[in-house]
């Protein structure tokens, strides 16, 4: 046992996700109100971590989620496939008018002073519809399944996703895999299912059954219901407030093993600073700062789960995992999209301190 996790060391998956697939219309830096045309990114902050695991961490990943079948779906389907994402599927009919639909994200780049917009379109999404029993977990744990993740994000989307999450984290214990949650606490997207009070006992339930939780101070407060930090932050960079309230988070969750975020300090859309930080079994942990010239903010977070799951499951010193997840997560702000284009060379480069020096 290392981090006190019991990571199994094999199984036919090494990395197991449920959420919803997304599919992000983006102009650039033009704002949608003047836009002549979009890039397609396909998302999803379940799936991003799983395709960043395969893509660039070369490991085997699923993916359990809705699919509808209209060319919309096909499109996401086939970057699921590219991505080298096994799937896992609850498909649905588009009735050519209505849908189900898969879900669209509107999101421009922003530009300097200029901060990026995002709004959505997730009227009738298929993701929502998912309901318990919409997916055979016995059959899917049978083959092994190293580690199963989850986020906020999917739960909040309807009464029955979240249990659907709770139906399979409860599998994924049994068969012994390593749990993890993304609170991504969205407080729109709960004001729709019931509000702030049915988010906290939503996510109580969920956390119950979870090994490993990535989210920030203000994920922990709204998404765990638990006070504030006990100290004051010098600033977006210090980690003092985050570590402060580890001792609430286990007072409520006292199963809960690692804890882990990114600190980022947002000087214009194109230039952050940017850390992370875990806390692990009970020490604490601090990657690097760097600065950042971000082509493309979306997906960073999921970039450094990414990374730092796979040094957990890769059997890494702690300090290094951090780092792993730290540099993956920097990388991933200077592509377009949501996912990685990052190789595993690169990655490890930057978490030794790699520099930017053209490689020839």
């Amino acid at each position: 046992m290392k981090y006190g996790l019991n990571i199994r060391p094999d199984g036919a998956l090494d990395f197991l996700s449920l959420g919803a697939l997304v599919h992000r219309l983006d102009p650039g830096i033009i704002p949608f109100r003047k836009a002549t045309h979009c890039d397609i990114h396909v998302s999803g902050g379940e799936f991003n971590v799983s395709a960043n695991l395969s893509d660039c961490f070369r490991l085997k990943t699923a993916i359990a989620s809705a699919m509808v079948d209209y060319p919309i779906g096909d499109l996401i389907a086939e970057r699921v496939r590219a991505m080298g994402v096994k799937p896992y599927y609850k498909n649905f009919k588009h009735d050519g008018v209505h849908g189900p639909n898969m879900a669209t994200v509107f999101s421009d780049r922003g530009q300097g002073v200029r901060a990026p917009v995002v709004f959505y379109n997730r009227c009738n999404e298929a993701a929502q519809q998912l309901k318990p029993g919409d997916f055979n977990w016995k059959e899917i744990f049978a083959s092994g399944v190293r580690w199963f993740h989850s986020g906020g994000i999917f739960a909040a989307l309807s009464t029955t996703t979240a249990e659907v999450i709770i139906e399979a984290m409860q599998a994924a214990k049994a068969a012994g895999a390593i749990t993890s949650f993304d609170l991504n606490y969205r407080a729109k997207l709960w004001n729709i299912v019931g509000g702030h009070e049915r988010a906290v006992a939503v996510l109580d339930q969920i956390i119950k059954n979870v090994d490993v939780i990535v989210g920030n101070e203000e994920d922990l407060q709204l998404g765990l219901g638990i006070p504030g930090p006990e100290v004051a932050a010098k600033s977006k960079l210090d980690p003092s407030a985050f570590f402060s309230m580890m001792g609430n988070v286990l007072k409520k969750h006292p199963h809960v093993k690692v804890v882990a975020t990114t600190l980022r300090e947002v000087h214009s859309t194109n230039r952050h600073s940017w850390s992370a930080v875990a806390w692990i079994n009970g020490q604490t942990y601090q990657a690097p700062t760097c600065e950042l010239d971000v082509v493309d903010r979306v997906g960073g977070g999921d970039g450094y789960a990414a990374g730092f799951i796979y040094g957990l499951l890769s059997g890494v010193e702690e300090q290094e995992a951090v780092n792993l997840g730290w540099a993956h997560g920097a990388l991933l702000t200077t592509f377009v999209g949501d996912t990685t284009m990052a190789t595993l060379e690169q990655v490890k480069a930057l978490s030794k301190g790699g520099s930017a020096r053209i490689q020839r």
